[in-house]
């Protein structure tokens, strides 16, 4: 039997989050703030402000030519970073950032163009920040994209002494007429997924509650909690435009704080919803893990945790074939269907050992 999972932001269900809650995030304060944020916006819009897929990234149309448009977003990395700074391990979480804002502009379908990073410290260790920085410049080659600068703030009695945090800046470009269209989305177009490693730079709150300091050192399947917990954010950058030579794309979530139930219904018409099949995927073992300690229920885990998907596409029905050939790992994960006034946006069918 399907579960029907609900938005958040109805008010339904938000005892479901309350273990996130416990562990000091309010996802339901969250999505109140960004609706304040909405009203405060709404007075005012600069006529070269365009509209942009689910909020993944703003969109502003360039200075001088109709035809193309700049893309930008901002991001950090979470808690992460404890984790990271207790370990002292510090250059992956430059290439997690640069990642997670890459794929964050490519759901508007955007090519990189520069970036830029911001490091806040309590005590500035000069080897610390430049690994930090080290990690964001590999991660900027690796996709061809400038690393501009940034600003490094060192803020004692705001941080404590050996804590940090990191966030950063992305514009990318994208034509006007290859901007994904919502419209296009239609029942009987299928869902591909691109497989998560781990939590990529979400739900650590959640984690380092369930998972404590004194266990990140030992074995965990064939690896240990540290390295799972440390475990990289891909970039999907290469893989989509694999698929896009192959496959229509219509339009892409980038799977990442909200799960499958907040993203993937940014992308997608009131006419229509996702239904998934979780057996079509595998969950990585630190998800499962963390399902497990903390006795998360359904809505929870599939909300608070990307449950072992972290990009999607819509593509025809008929496409799908070509674009699993050409990205391995790749996987048909769900459909679309046509939405009747009140259904939810999207419907998970656990696997068979889930509740």
């Amino acid at each position: 039997m399907a579960e029907s999972l609900e938005n958040p932001r109805s008010g339904a269900k938000a005892a479901a989050l309350d273990r996130y809650a416990e562990a000091g995030v309010d996802i339901v304060a969250g999505n109140a703030a960004v609706a304040r944020y909405r009203d405060v916006l709404a007075g005012w819009r600069h006529p070269d402000q365009l509209d942009a897929i689910g909020g993944f990234a703003g969109l502003f149309r360039m200075p001088g030519d109709g035809e193309r448009a700049l893309v930008a977003s901002t991001d950090g990395v979470g808690t992460k970073v404890l984790i990271a700074g207790e370990l002292g391990r510090y250059g992956g979480v430059g290439r997690d950032l640069v990642n997670h804002c890459v794929n964050d502009i490519l759901v508007c379908n955007a090519t990189p163009l520069f970036f830029l990073d911001y490091l806040a410290v309590g005590r500035l260790d000069p080897d610390a920040a430049a690994e930090i920085v080290s990690g964001c410049a590999d991660a900027c080659r690796a996709h061809d994209c400038a690393l501009l600068g940034g600003e490094t703030a060192e803020m004692p009695g705001l941080y404590a002494r050996d804590h940090f945090d990191l966030a950063g800046t992305i514009v990318g470009m994208v034509r006007v007429d290859a901007i994904p269209d919502v419209t296009t989305v239609a029942a009987g177009d299928a869902i591909v997924g691109l497989p998560a490693i781990g939590l990529h730079t979400n739900g650590y709150s959640l984690a380092r509650a369930l998972i404590p300091r004194p266990e990140w050192g030992e074995p965990f399947g064939d690896t240990t909690y540290a390295d799972a917990l440390l475990a990289e954010h891909p970039s999907y950058y290469r893989a989509v435009r694999a698929i896009q030579a192959v496959a229509t794309v219509k339009t892409m979530a980038h799977i990442t704080g909200g799960g499958l139930l907040d993203n993937v219904s940014r992308t997608l018409p009131r006419s229509c919803k996702a239904i998934f099949e979780q057996q079509r995927w595998r969950v990585p073992p630190l998800e499962a893990e963390l399902v497990r300690r903390g006795n998360l229920d359904f809505e929870d885990r599939y909300r608070v945790l990307n449950m072992g998907i972290g990009y999607t596409l819509v593509v025809p029905f008929t496409e799908a074939p070509a674009a699993l050939e050409v990205v391995p790992g790749a996987v048909v994960i769900g459909w679309i269907e046509s939405r009747a006034e009140g259904d939810p946006a999207v419907v998970i069918h656990p696997a068979r050992n889930e509740r």
